[in-house]
């Protein structure tokens, strides 16, 4: 995320559909979306048809190639932000899902190892993978120079900010006319960076602050929105898009999506070789096709796709 709970129960019965999905994560301990090749279409999907994803094979060159304290059990602990739909929530039934899932399981089998998700608030993420509290971290993270100063990060997407309002804009918004109006976010993302650095020029030309509402989760921020607490939110290009597809409309996307970045999978540096396993797996599922199929399963922006997968590319 670009970049991560606390809702009362009371408020369930106000929540849309994406909203929900992430809450049930946000209750509890989190889901493990280990598995096989999926063929289920994404909640609230206008696809005639579900995606298949096929199963890996065990490629033995890459799999020797992660760290013997990794692969002794046989999976790999992932930290995780489950609350980040399309890219990484939990279904009804509990299952962590979502595009990041689906292709880390792919990474996972490319590696002969099972992916192991852990839920996580976003911001304690990468501080869990330093302690060794998790082996890798997948979870919309932008790569950003501050962030491989401390871990090793595979690109594996792009994707931008976006600003969503309610249908119809009935306020106006645009990233022009945020000062003295009320912006979610979540903490932690590079969205917060974003807000403060505009509220700051608001300031420097006479206007109001930004009233910056931050919230630990997307699916709090997104509620902020659709109950009309607050007038806008930036997030991901690709989670406001499914804002959009989840509330038939009830959000808006203002505008094109800015400061186009690549996600990427954290590593924690001097763990040998296994940035360059993962890598090397994410590289092999982009030239067999799988890496489109999950796409097109997420309906994210194909323009995002990356054709090369690279570890600490230079970002501007």
């Amino acid at each position: 995320m670009n970049v991560a709970r606390g809702t009362q129960l009371k408020a369930l019965t106000l929540l849309p559909a994406f909203a929900l999905a992430g809450l049930t994560m946000a209750c509890g301990a989190g889901g493990n979306g280990s598995g096989g090749g999926s063929t289920a279409a994404p909640a609230g999907s206008s696809s005639a048809a579900p995606v298949s994803i096929p199963a890996q094979t065990k490629d033995d060159k890459l799999a020797a190639m992660v760290p013997a304290s990794v692969a002794a059990d046989g999976k790999i602990i992932v930290g995780q932000d489950q609350s980040y739909p399309p890219n990484e929530f939990v279904d009804p039934s509990g299952k962590a899902v979502g595009f990041d899932v689906d292709l880390g399981n792919a990474i996972g089998q490319k590696l002969g190892l099972t992916m192991e998700y852990q839920n996580a608030d976003f911001g304690g993420i990468l501080a869990g993978l330093a302690a060794s509290k998790y082996e890798l971290a997948m979870s919309s993270f932008t790569i950003n120079s501050e962030r491989t100063q401390t871990v090793d990060m595979v690109s594996y997407y792009s994707a931008g900010t976006s600003l969503g309002v309610l249908k119809g804009n009935p306020k106006h918004i645009t990233l022009d006319t945020l000062c003295g109006k009320n912006l979610a976010v979540q903490k932690g993302t590079t969205q917060v960076d974003d807000a403060t650095n505009r509220s700051d020029a608001c300031n420097s030309n006479g206007q109001p602050s930004i009233n910056i509402q931050q919230f630990q989760a997307q699916t709090d921020v997104n509620l902020q929105l659709t109950t009309n607490r607050s007038d806008a939110m930036l997030a991901d290009s690709p989670v406001v898009d499914y804002a959009v597809t989840q509330t038939d409309g009830q959000v808006e996307v203002v505008g094109q999506p800015y400061d186009t970045a690549p996600y990427g999978i954290a590593i924690k540096k001097g763990d040998g070789t296994f940035a360059q396993a993962v890598q090397a797996a994410v590289q092999a599922l982009i030239d067999d096709g799988t890496y489109a199929k999950i796409i097109a399963k997420w309906h994210l922006n194909p323009g995002g796709a990356v054709t090369k997968s690279e570890i600490n590319p230079t970002v501007g």
